[in-house]
């Protein structure tokens, strides 16, 4: 059905993500390939404005090391065909950005139920399916 399919995996939602690549797994085509995404959230940036806080640049580098090591972990678990993307930045600007970059035919994004400050806010699930290039199936 699919050629290319983008799996967003928060490494703070393993179990979700994973019943996501389960999806994924079933929806691509043979050949096709599915991206692992995480996305590392740019805390430097948000700071900006409200408050000085300066992260360490280790923090970051540990989270994006610990975050190939997962998904590689998962790939393999799945034998999935398709490779594996480290971004920095806000997520679903990021997602979409990755959509649009590699012509993908649907990113496939885990949903949680919303609390107060996703009324305030917006999750990253519905600018996602907002801004998105291709189709979005949202997995609640």
């Amino acid at each position: 059905m699919y050629r290319k399919i983008i799996v967003p995996i928060a490494m703070d939602q393993l179990e979700h993500g994973e019943s996501v690549l389960g999806i994924a797994e079933k929806l691509i085509d043979e050949g096709g390939e599915i991206i692992l995404l995480n996305v590392v959230e740019d805390l430097n940036a948000y700071a900006q404005g409200y408050m000085i806080v300066d992260f360490p640049l280790e923090m970051i580098e540990e989270s994006r090391r610990h975050a190939v090591k997962t998904l590689e972990a998962l790939k393999t678990k799945h034998g999935i065909n398709g490779r594996i993307e480290i971004r920095t930045g806000g997520a679903a600007g990021t997602i979409n950005a990755l959509a649009n970059e590699e012509n993908a035919d649907l990113v496939i994004i885990a949903s949680h139920r919303p609390g107060l400050i996703d009324y305030f806010i917006g999750s990253t699930a519905s600018r996602v399916v907002s801004h998105c290039p291709c189709a979005v199936l949202v997995d609640r």
